[in-house]
């Protein structure tokens, strides 16, 4: 894990978005791997494919596993682990004395280049995010594969989408958690179209994305790292 050192920036829910402050933390340095999600199901059957509940993980839960315990042949060992739910993905964090990161962290951390804390205006960058969202089954290549950034963080972007604790907090409207469906299709079809620069683009996509899933979904181009909070206010 890596220290990433707190501060404010403003995230891309809209127009009328105001600054939000986020705290130092430490974030994995990886996303978490097939060998070591393979570890934890052995260590917990619970969450082995035969035995996992329906209602903590759908039919594509490790669906290309060819058991309980031994992965698919086509995955590696040092590939990033997907195709599991939010629920698994928590209990792994939290079985590490650790947690998924909120959205904030994540888009915070993942702000950064390989030298600036907060690359977004740079159109190279933002071009880059945008080629990786086109490109194919990324989630084959091994961890590391993508740049070093700023804070010595890999694959943000580059290999695979990644849960958030609270990825479905994003775009509500009202006290209803019912509206989220509603207002990721509103924020897609509107927001994204009046987009005037690739850095609003290629974040409207995340943002609809993380609305339109559930948490029982498993997918195969959607993996997680973990965080730790830091207790020290002197960083």
């Amino acid at each position: 894990m890596v220290i990433i050192k707190g501060g404010e920036y403003i995230p891309l829910y809209g127009s009328d978005s105001v600054k939000v402050k986020v705290a130092s933390i430490k974030m994995d340095v990886y996303p978490v791997t097939n060998l070591q999600f393979l570890n934890f199901v052995k260590e917990n059957p619970k969450w082995r494919r035969s035995n996992v509940k329906g209602l903590f993980a759908d039919k594509n839960y490790l669906s290309t596993w060819q058991s309980d315990t031994i992965l698919g042949i086509n995955l590696k060992k040092d590939t990033p682990i997907t195709e599991v739910s939010w629920f698994a993905a928590k209990n792994y964090c939290e079985c590490q004395n650790k947690r998924l990161p909120t959205i904030d962290e994540w888009e915070y951390a993942a702000m950064a280049d390989e030298e600036l804390p907060d690359a977004r205006q740079k159109k190279t960058y933002n071009q880059f995010i945008l080629s990786w969202y086109e490109t194919p089954k990324t989630n084959k290549n091994k961890i590391g594969s993508t740049f070093k950034n700023y804070w010595g963080i890999y694959d943000l972007h580059g290999l695979v989408w990644e849960w958030t604790g609270d990825f479905n907090s994003v775009l509500i409207s009202g006290e209803s958690r019912k509206d989220v469906d509603k207002d990721s299709n509103l924020f897609c079809g509107t927001a994204a179209i009046g987009a005037t620069d690739l850095m609003n683009y290629a974040a409207f996509m995340r943002y609809a994305f993380r609305g339109s899933i559930k948490a029982n979904y498993a997918m195969r181009n959607l993996g997680f790292r973990c965080v730790k909070d830091i207790t020290d206010e002197k960083l």
